[in-house]
């Protein structure tokens, strides 16, 4: 049987697009919720997850952080998907007759320009691939959707217009996961490490804590912080540095972290995606 990777979402969403682009080997299985795609894994319904974690011009998807620590899986790979936003009508349609579109609510402010150029009023949807099923199955004239192109073939709709977005830059971060962690090195690029940990309740133990990245020269390309259990003291960091735990920089600075914390967890160890550096 096919090896299966989940993600949150109906068949066409941009969750799906990142699970054709990364694993086109693997077949998909949508599910409703980010803990509905974590169950699926850790159940062996599926080997792999696909989890959105931030996008460029929204920065990171909420509750995300607060659900990898607790899922029990490991992070093996990261994918980058740039979001290309197309208009899908009705076949027969032409660009004209659209009147209105249904979307997700962070695509319509992208495709703002676009929209007031054609005289095109949006609405908010729960899902754009799902707004995309209802079209299908409504076939309301004069209603667009802005979705994937990949939602457009899946539900039998035309792509009207494509790369409506008003910026180039859309880019949305993902992570495979999988119940096993990989400490393996692979690949030819850089590798990542994601990690998390709670300071001990010190003074300036965040800022002796990362002391130790600085002085071994460990790059650090993400810190967020986000309290635990609704506490205003106990405050976990997720973070994500440049390197394997193996280098011996790299040691040494989670060597340091570790004496200022009351816990260290990897999540994951994994090479870098090319497209992070371009």
């Amino acid at each position: 049987m096919p090896r299966k990777i989940a993600f949150q979402g109906e068949p066409g969403a941009y969750s799906h697009e990142a699970c054709r682009e990364a694993r086109p080997d693997h077949e998909v299985l949508a599910c409703e919720t980010f803990d509905e795609v974590i169950a699926a894994v850790r159940g062996g319904v599926a080997e792999l997850a696909m989890l959105p974690v931030e996008n460029s011009t929204y920065g990171r998807v909420a509750d995300i952080h607060r659900l990898l620590p607790e899922s029990g899986l490991h992070i093996h790979d990261e994918a980058f998907l740039r979001v290309r936003i197309s208009l899908l009508g009705l076949p027969g349609t032409a660009l004209d007759d659209i009147r209105e579109v249904r979307a997700h609510l962070v695509l319509l402010p992208q495709s703002a320009n676009f929209l007031r150029a054609h005289g095109i009023k949006g609405h908010a949807a729960a899902d754009s691939a799902g707004a995309a099923a209802e079209l299908a199955e409504h076939r309301t004239p004069g209603e667009g959707v802005l979705a994937s192109s990949l939602a457009g073939e899946i539900y039998g709709l035309e792509v009207l217009a494509s790369d409506i977005e008003d910026h180039g830059h859309n880019t949305t971060r993902f992570v495979i996961m999988g119940r096993e962690i990989d400490l393996t090195r692979r690949g030819t690029d850089a590798m990542m490490t994601t990690f998390v940990f709670e300071v001990r309740n010190i003074p300036a133990a965040l800022y002796k804590a990362m002391g130790g990245f600085a002085t071994n020269g460990v790059n650090m390309t993400k810190l967020e912080s986000y309290m635990i259990d609704g506490s205003f003291t106990a405050t976990r960091f997720y973070a994500d540095i440049e390197g394997h735990p193996d280098d011996p920089a790299v040691a040494r600075a989670l060597e340091e972290l570790d004496y200022f914390t009351n816990n260290l967890d990897i999540l994951g160890v994994y090479p870098a995606d090319p497209r992070r550096y371009m």
